[in-house]
């Protein structure tokens, strides 16, 4: 059977990825960092399809812990063949207002953190000698920016540039290694967490409205199959359209 990690699980899209992931057959680890109640209900969902689930803390503002709670659950599940690196998070305001910390902690939780959870899955999938999957979720700020989000259109450059160059490396490992992009999608992030995304007004978005997330999670669960198998280091846009008119128009 199929054995994946999920971080930020908890909720929104990384809860979605976790039960679309159960619903494909996988035994799934969950990572929570805030909402233990959260994760214990992504838990209770995976397990109602039949599959295994186990929850870990995982909290990326110090990402030196990453590595041993990755590996930690892939002993839990007996192996590891996908990691969904979804864990993430930024700061808002203007440049000339963001402070370093905060700049720094943006950067741990989005490059650091998921740099230090991709390279412990390698690692055993390496060792164990499986064609494995790395799935990055960044953002449509991966591609373009948005004005007073400096911090977090950084650190999603960054981990897709991250994405590529892992792919390129890892390669002849038979581990492919992708970005998905989801623009605006109806979680907890933006404000719209448990309403239909079909009933969110957006006239700017080509699409006209807001995504759901199990929209994203049925491209992670792409990639993450068979089907997926000679796609890497590609950054796959779930949008609605917005990246063609930008951001920062479509808000």
């Amino acid at each position: 059977m199929p054995l994946a990690i999920v971080t930020g699980s908890d909720s929104g899209i990384g809860r979605a990825t976790a039960v679309a992931l159960a619903q494909a057959g996988y035994d799934v680890g969950i990572t929570w960092r805030s909402d233990q109640v959260g994760a214990q209900g992504t838990a209770d969902e995976v397990r109602a399809t039949g599959r295994a689930a186990h929850i870990a803390h995982l909290d990326l503002g110090d990402p030196a812990t990453a590595a041993g709670i990755i590996d930690g659950l892939a002993e839990e599940l007996g192996g590891l063949d996908v990691l969904v690196n979804n864990a993430g998070g930024g700061n808002a305001g203007p440049v000339l207002e963001i402070e370093l910390d905060d700049l720094a902690q943006t950067l741990n939780v989005n490059v650091v953190g998921s740099f230090a959870c991709a390279q412990a899955a390698a690692r055993r999938m390496i060792s164990a000698g499986t064609a494995g999957r790395i799935i990055n979720v960044t953002s449509i700020h991966e591609h373009l920016p948005l004005p007073g989000a400096a911090d977090y259109v950084a650190a999603k450059h960054a981990l897709g540039g991250l994405t590529k160059s892992m792919a390129l490396e890892l390669a002849p490992h038979r581990i492919t290694v992708n970005s998905v992009a989801p623009g605006q999608i109806a979680t907890e992030m933006t404000g719209n967490d448990d309403v239909d995304p079909h009933t969110i007004e957006r006239p700017k978005i080509p699409l006209r409205r807001p995504g759901d997330a199990r929209e994203v999670a049925a491209m992670i669960v792409a990639l993450a199959g068979p089907g997926g198998g000679y796609t890497t280091g590609a950054s796959l846009l779930v949008d609605g359209g917005m990246a063609l008119v930008g951001p920062a128009l479509a808000n």
